[in-house]
């Protein structure tokens, strides 16, 4: 849900040629599956596009281009550090920290309430993208 999520934010603010988004997994459990049926539910309900795709382990070349690798909860975090042999860069952090909380996207795998993690996710990403903007990052914005 967050790489749809953050793409339509990105859209919204006219901002597709400057910021790319991507979604890779952390562990092999997904690796090939697509997005939970009830997340698609939840985006389509929200009126946010969103295309098949087939989850994938990230790579050292995708931790190479990226700038951020935004992770949902502490398992991810903890397995992305291992993957990245320790984060040299600080690329890797919660998305709720981008929002001023150290906490977790509510994962609705346990909990069934899609609706709470597309609100955390959505103030994740609405956060990270105003920090980008501070930044400068897209001046043509």
């Amino acid at each position: 849900m967050a790489e749809f999520i953050m793409k339509a934010l990105i859209r919204k603010a006219g901002c597709e040629k400057a910021i790319t988004v991507d979604s890779v997994a952390a562990t092999t459990e997904e690796i090939g599956n697509d997005m939970y049926p009830p997340a698609k539910r939840m985006l389509t309900k929200k009126g946010i596009p969103f295309s098949p795709r087939r989850a994938r382990l990230i790579t050292a070349s995708d931790y190479a281009r990226a700038d951020y690798i935004l992770c949902m909860d502490e398992e991810n975090l903890t397995d992305l550090a291992r993957l990245t042999c320790g984060d040299p860069e600080k690329k890797v952090s919660l998305l709720l920290s981008w929002a001023g909380r150290r906490a977790e996207v509510a994962d609705p795998w346990y909990t069934g309430n899609f609706e709470e993690t597309y609100k955390d996710i959505l103030e994740g990403c609405e956060a990270l993208l105003k920090s980008i903007r501070r930044q400068g990052v897209a001046d043509s914005w």
